[in-house]
Protein backbone atom coordinates (compact mmCIF):
# COMPACT_ATOMS: atom_id res chain seq x y z
CA UNK A 1 0.00 0.00 0.00
CA UNK A 2 0.75 3.24 -0.83
CA UNK A 3 1.21 6.15 1.86
CA UNK A 4 1.14 9.72 1.75
CA UNK A 5 3.58 11.80 2.55
CA UNK A 6 4.24 15.28 4.40
CA UNK A 7 1.56 14.57 5.81
CA UNK A 8 3.02 16.75 8.40
CA UNK A 9 2.85 19.76 6.72
CA UNK A 10 -0.07 21.80 6.97
CA UNK A 11 -2.29 22.35 3.94
CA UNK A 12 -5.48 23.37 3.69
CA UNK A 13 -8.39 20.66 2.24
CA UNK A 14 -8.79 22.73 -0.58
CA UNK A 15 -5.31 22.24 -2.17
CA UNK A 16 -5.06 18.91 -0.55
CA UNK A 17 -7.95 17.85 -3.05
CA UNK A 18 -6.69 19.02 -5.94
CA UNK A 19 -3.30 17.54 -5.38
CA UNK A 20 -4.26 14.46 -3.61
CA UNK A 21 -2.20 12.09 -6.36
CA UNK A 22 1.06 14.11 -5.76
CA UNK A 23 1.35 13.03 -2.13
CA UNK A 24 1.40 9.16 -3.08
CA UNK A 25 3.49 9.79 -6.25
CA UNK A 26 7.05 8.09 -5.87
CA UNK A 27 8.87 11.62 -6.80
CA UNK A 28 7.41 12.96 -3.54
CA UNK A 29 8.34 9.97 -1.52
CA UNK A 30 12.20 10.71 -2.69
CA UNK A 31 11.53 14.27 -2.44
CA UNK A 32 10.08 13.64 1.32
CA UNK A 33 12.92 11.20 2.38
CA UNK A 34 15.74 13.89 1.07
CA UNK A 35 14.05 16.89 3.11
CA UNK A 36 14.30 14.37 6.01
CA UNK A 37 17.88 13.23 5.71
CA UNK A 38 18.56 16.93 5.22
CA UNK A 39 17.17 17.82 8.68
CA UNK A 40 18.84 14.56 10.31
CA UNK A 41 21.96 16.10 9.25
CA UNK A 42 21.61 18.92 11.05
CA UNK A 43 21.69 21.33 7.74
CA UNK A 44 18.88 24.36 8.27
CA UNK A 45 15.72 24.41 5.86
CA UNK A 46 14.38 27.74 4.38
CA UNK A 47 11.26 28.16 4.62
CA UNK A 48 10.60 26.20 8.40
CA UNK A 49 8.95 23.28 7.15
CA UNK A 50 5.70 24.47 8.17
CA UNK A 51 5.82 26.98 5.57
CA UNK A 52 6.63 25.08 2.70
CA UNK A 53 2.94 25.12 1.37
CA UNK A 54 1.87 28.93 2.98
CA UNK A 55 1.21 30.49 -0.55
CA UNK A 56 -1.38 27.90 -1.06
CA UNK A 57 -2.49 28.10 2.53
CA UNK A 58 -2.92 31.64 1.84
CA UNK A 59 -4.82 31.52 -1.21
CA UNK A 60 -6.52 28.45 -2.06
CA UNK A 61 -7.20 27.06 -5.52
CA UNK A 62 -10.57 28.57 -5.38
CA UNK A 63 -9.80 31.92 -4.65
CA UNK A 64 -6.59 32.42 -7.13
CA UNK A 65 -7.05 35.29 -9.78
CA UNK A 66 -3.75 35.99 -10.67
CA UNK A 67 -0.51 33.60 -10.42
CA UNK A 68 3.17 34.98 -9.95
CA UNK A 69 6.14 32.44 -10.89
CA UNK A 70 8.99 33.13 -8.89
CA UNK A 71 12.26 30.44 -8.22
CA UNK A 72 13.47 29.94 -5.08
CA UNK A 73 12.83 30.63 -1.58
CA UNK A 74 15.10 33.40 -0.39
CA UNK A 75 18.39 31.62 1.40
CA UNK A 76 19.02 34.18 4.28
CA UNK A 77 18.23 33.61 8.08
CA UNK A 78 14.58 35.10 8.81
CA UNK A 79 13.75 35.94 4.80
CA UNK A 80 11.69 33.10 3.05
CA UNK A 81 8.42 32.41 4.45
CA UNK A 82 6.73 30.57 1.52
CA UNK A 83 5.60 33.18 -1.00
CA UNK A 84 7.78 33.93 -3.99
CA UNK A 85 9.34 37.34 -3.83
CA UNK A 86 7.98 38.09 -0.43
CA UNK A 87 10.62 38.51 2.82
CA UNK A 88 9.08 38.63 6.24
CA UNK A 89 8.53 41.83 8.49
CA UNK A 90 11.42 43.50 9.39
CA UNK A 91 13.82 42.53 6.34
CA UNK A 92 14.87 45.03 4.22
CA UNK A 93 13.24 44.58 0.72
CA UNK A 94 15.51 42.94 -1.87
CA UNK A 95 16.15 44.37 -4.83
CA UNK A 96 13.73 42.66 -7.14
CA UNK A 97 10.79 43.79 -5.17
CA UNK A 98 11.59 47.38 -4.98
CA UNK A 99 12.05 47.47 -8.89
CA UNK A 100 8.47 45.59 -8.54
CA UNK A 101 6.95 48.65 -6.18
CA UNK A 102 8.35 51.06 -8.56
CA UNK A 103 6.76 49.43 -11.78
CA UNK A 104 3.52 49.37 -9.49
CA UNK A 105 3.92 52.88 -8.80
CA UNK A 106 4.21 54.08 -12.36
CA UNK A 107 1.40 51.83 -13.45
CA UNK A 108 -1.11 52.46 -10.91
CA UNK A 109 -0.19 54.99 -8.41
CA UNK A 110 0.52 52.16 -5.38
CA UNK A 111 2.67 53.58 -3.06
CA UNK A 112 5.79 51.54 -1.78
CA UNK A 113 4.37 50.05 1.85
CA UNK A 114 7.80 50.25 3.72
CA UNK A 115 8.45 46.43 3.78
CA UNK A 116 8.88 43.54 1.49
CA UNK A 117 5.34 41.32 3.49
CA UNK A 118 3.59 40.44 0.88
CA UNK A 119 0.58 38.47 2.03
CA UNK A 120 -1.61 41.29 1.60
CA UNK A 121 -1.49 40.08 -2.00
CA UNK A 122 -2.02 36.47 -1.48
CA UNK A 123 -5.25 37.33 0.45
CA UNK A 124 -6.70 39.37 -2.24
CA UNK A 125 -5.98 36.40 -4.94
CA UNK A 126 -2.57 36.49 -5.77
CA UNK A 127 -1.00 32.90 -5.67
CA UNK A 128 2.92 33.90 -5.09
CA UNK A 129 4.38 30.78 -6.18
CA UNK A 130 7.64 29.58 -6.37
CA UNK A 131 9.09 26.33 -8.46
CA UNK A 132 11.22 25.11 -5.79
CA UNK A 133 9.86 25.71 -1.98
CA UNK A 134 12.90 24.86 0.26
CA UNK A 135 16.48 25.69 -0.32
CA UNK A 136 19.36 24.97 2.42
CA UNK A 137 20.69 28.40 4.46
CA UNK A 138 22.86 29.87 2.39
CA UNK A 139 22.79 27.88 -0.90
CA UNK A 140 21.14 29.25 -3.55
CA UNK A 141 19.78 26.47 -5.73
CA UNK A 142 20.59 23.72 -3.43
CA UNK A 143 17.04 21.66 -3.86
CA UNK A 144 16.17 22.02 -7.04
CA UNK A 145 16.15 19.10 -9.22
CA UNK A 146 14.90 17.13 -6.18
CA UNK A 147 10.72 16.71 -7.08
CA UNK A 148 9.61 20.38 -5.93
CA UNK A 149 9.31 21.46 -9.58
CA UNK A 150 7.21 18.50 -10.38
CA UNK A 151 5.29 19.50 -7.59
CA UNK A 152 4.64 22.83 -8.74
CA UNK A 153 4.29 21.91 -12.37
CA UNK A 154 1.35 19.84 -11.42
CA UNK A 155 -0.28 22.71 -9.19
CA UNK A 156 -0.01 25.01 -12.39
CA UNK A 157 -1.56 22.21 -14.92
CA UNK A 158 -4.56 21.98 -12.16
CA UNK A 159 -4.90 25.95 -12.42
CA UNK A 160 -4.68 26.01 -16.08
CA UNK A 161 -7.49 23.51 -16.31
CA UNK A 162 -9.60 23.66 -13.78
CA UNK A 163 -10.13 27.76 -13.63
CA UNK A 164 -11.03 29.79 -16.52
CA UNK A 165 -10.11 33.64 -16.55
CA UNK A 166 -6.46 33.57 -14.48
CA UNK A 167 -3.47 35.80 -15.02
CA UNK A 168 -0.22 33.88 -15.17
CA UNK A 169 2.33 36.49 -14.41
CA UNK A 170 5.51 35.10 -16.00
CA UNK A 171 8.58 37.12 -15.59
CA UNK A 172 12.17 35.84 -17.06
CA UNK A 173 13.04 32.78 -19.14
CA UNK A 174 12.55 30.35 -15.85
CA UNK A 175 9.33 31.20 -15.43
CA UNK A 176 8.33 31.71 -18.54
CA UNK A 177 9.65 28.02 -19.86
CA UNK A 178 7.86 27.06 -16.43
CA UNK A 179 4.53 28.19 -18.23
CA UNK A 180 4.74 27.15 -22.03
CA UNK A 181 2.12 24.70 -21.67
CA UNK A 182 -0.63 27.10 -20.07
CA UNK A 183 -3.74 27.59 -22.34
CA UNK A 184 -3.74 31.29 -23.65
CA UNK A 185 -7.46 31.08 -25.11
CA UNK A 186 -8.88 30.73 -21.71
CA UNK A 187 -5.93 32.52 -19.38
CA UNK A 188 -3.96 36.11 -19.79
CA UNK A 189 -0.58 35.21 -19.80
CA UNK A 190 2.16 38.25 -19.34
CA UNK A 191 5.23 37.47 -20.12
CA UNK A 192 8.61 40.26 -19.37
CA UNK A 193 12.32 40.36 -18.07
CA UNK A 194 12.48 39.65 -14.49
CA UNK A 195 12.54 42.74 -12.17
CA UNK A 196 15.84 41.87 -10.81
CA UNK A 197 18.12 44.98 -11.52
CA UNK A 198 20.11 42.77 -14.10
CA UNK A 199 17.54 42.61 -16.35
CA UNK A 200 14.88 44.73 -15.43
CA UNK A 201 15.91 47.79 -18.03
CA UNK A 202 15.50 45.20 -20.53
CA UNK A 203 11.66 45.88 -20.33
CA UNK A 204 10.19 45.13 -17.19
CA UNK A 205 9.75 48.68 -16.36
CA UNK A 206 6.56 50.21 -18.11
CA UNK A 207 5.24 46.76 -18.87
CA UNK A 208 1.94 47.05 -16.95
CA UNK A 209 1.60 44.00 -16.10
CA UNK A 210 -0.21 44.95 -12.98
CA UNK A 211 -2.69 47.19 -14.82
CA UNK A 212 -3.50 44.33 -17.29
CA UNK A 213 -4.21 41.67 -15.08
CA UNK A 214 -7.03 44.12 -13.25
CA UNK A 215 -8.54 45.11 -16.55
CA UNK A 216 -8.67 42.03 -17.75
CA UNK A 217 -9.99 40.55 -14.64
CA UNK A 218 -12.72 42.84 -14.39
CA UNK A 219 -13.30 42.01 -18.07
CA UNK A 220 -14.16 38.61 -17.07
CA UNK A 221 -16.29 39.54 -14.31
CA UNK A 222 -14.05 39.62 -11.36
CA UNK A 223 -12.85 41.78 -8.96
CA UNK A 224 -9.61 43.66 -9.84
CA UNK A 225 -6.90 42.85 -6.91
CA UNK A 226 -5.54 45.85 -4.76
CA UNK A 227 -2.15 45.89 -5.03
CA UNK A 228 -1.97 48.15 -2.11
CA UNK A 229 -0.61 46.98 1.01
CA UNK A 230 -0.54 48.54 4.04
CA UNK A 231 1.19 48.85 6.89
CA UNK A 232 2.85 45.77 9.10
CA UNK A 233 4.66 45.78 12.30
CA UNK A 234 8.27 44.93 11.44
CA UNK A 235 10.10 42.30 13.35
CA UNK A 236 13.43 40.36 13.94
CA UNK A 237 16.81 42.06 12.97
CA UNK A 238 17.09 43.96 9.74
CA UNK A 239 18.48 42.24 7.05
CA UNK A 240 20.07 43.49 3.64
CA UNK A 241 19.40 41.21 0.61
CA UNK A 242 21.75 41.70 -1.81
Amino acid sequence: MTHAVMTDVPLIDGWRAYMAGEFTSDYMHKLAAFLDAEERAGKTIFPPRENYFHALNLTPPDAVKVVIIGQDPYHGAGQAHGLSFSVQPGVDVPPSLRNMYKELEDDLGVTHPGHGFLEGWALEGVLMLNAVLSVEAHKAGSHQKKGWEKFTDRIIEVLNSQRDGLVFILWGGHAQKKGAGIDRSRHLVLEGPHPSPLSSYRGFFSCKHFSKANAYLESQGKKPVNWQLTAVEAKGEQLDLL
